[in-house]
């Protein structure tokens, strides 16, 4: 009987990372859903954890995984449909639950490509909960110049900017000052930036920027002070956003949002995004 045999992915390995290329090949060929393995996450120094599991040689199955809050473990797998029900889950599962319970990790989060059945029959049988869904989104449209409201402005956070950060996300994004004080800190790389948005002066919002590499860029965290809300100030500090990443040479640039957060769903929209695809995401502990 053939053994899973469960290696660290090594980010740089071009040998690796042809395998995971094919196998998502293969997968996509033979499942309707898009799995995707989030290479250019796992394939950048410092990126997502990968696990990788072999069957005589042949990579059958990946899991990646990242905490941004020091607390969750967010798991991303791909599993050869002909590998199946033998095991490669559990084995990758089991060696990154032994990773994270050194880290300090003691819940998780599953995410799986809406109308993948056997995902979620997976995350449902590890006693995970349905939490929510998110529709993944490119920029594929021209930015239509924002003339108002006026004044409004971006500019790199600071340090001292870090209670005005937590203050402003808890308050979006309903979350205790606490949670969103460690989050600030465990995501604090060199990765990603923090941009202030400024109106008059005055700080009324912000938005986060991870540089994948040197074509993507993700956005990330955007939100603007209850009490500015409404005011068309997140449309135009995303405009200025995209047009000053596309200055600085990104090609791709994504974001993701709760297909339930309409208000969200149409300002990306009127900027610009589009829907390319939608997860699931399930609730467990270790």
């Amino acid at each position: 009987m053939s053994m899973n045999q469960v290696f660290p992915m090594v980010y740089n390995s071009k040998e690796q990372i042809d395998a995971i290329i094919l196998l998502e090949q293969q997968c996509k060929q033979l499942d309707s859903a898009h799995l995707k393995a989030d290479l250019d996450h796992i394939s950048k120094k410092d990126g997502d954890h990968a696990l990788l599991c072999y069957r005589d040689g042949d990579l059958a199955g990946l899991l990646s995984w990242y905490a941004s809050d020091g607390v969750t473990g967010n798991i991303n797998a791909i599993v050869h449909p002909q590998y199946r029900r033998q095991g490669v889950f559990t084995s990758l599962l089991k060696q990154a639950i032994l990773d994270m319970k050194t880290q300090g990790i003691n819940q998780l989060s599953y995410r799986v490509p809406q109308g993948l059945s056997p995902g979620v029959h997976t995350a449902q049988s590890l006693g995970a909960i349905y939490d929510r869904a998110e529709y993944s989104m490119q920029l594929v449209n021209e930015v239509l110049s924002v003339v108002e409201p006026h004044e409004v402005t971006l500019s790199v956070a600071e340090a001292e900017d870090m209670e005005f950060m937590v203050t402003c996300s808890s308050q979006a994004f309903e979350d205790s000052e606490d949670w969103t004080r460690e989050y600030f800190m465990q995501t604090n790389e060199p990765s990603r930036v923090t941009y202030i948005v400024w109106q008059n002066q005055l700080p009324v919002g912000l938005v986060r920027v991870n540089s994948i590499n040197a074509r993507t860029a993700f956005i990330h965290n955007f939100c603007i002070l209850p009490a500015y809300q409404g005011q068309k100030l997140g449309r135009t500090a995303l405009s200025i956003l995209v047009n000053l990443l596309r200055k600085q040479s990104y090609t791709d640039i994504r974001l993701s949002v709760v297909t339930e957060n309409k208000r969200a769903l149409n300002l990306y929209r009127s900027v610009g995004f589009e829907v390319n695809s939608e997860h699931h995401y399930f609730n467990g502990s270790l």
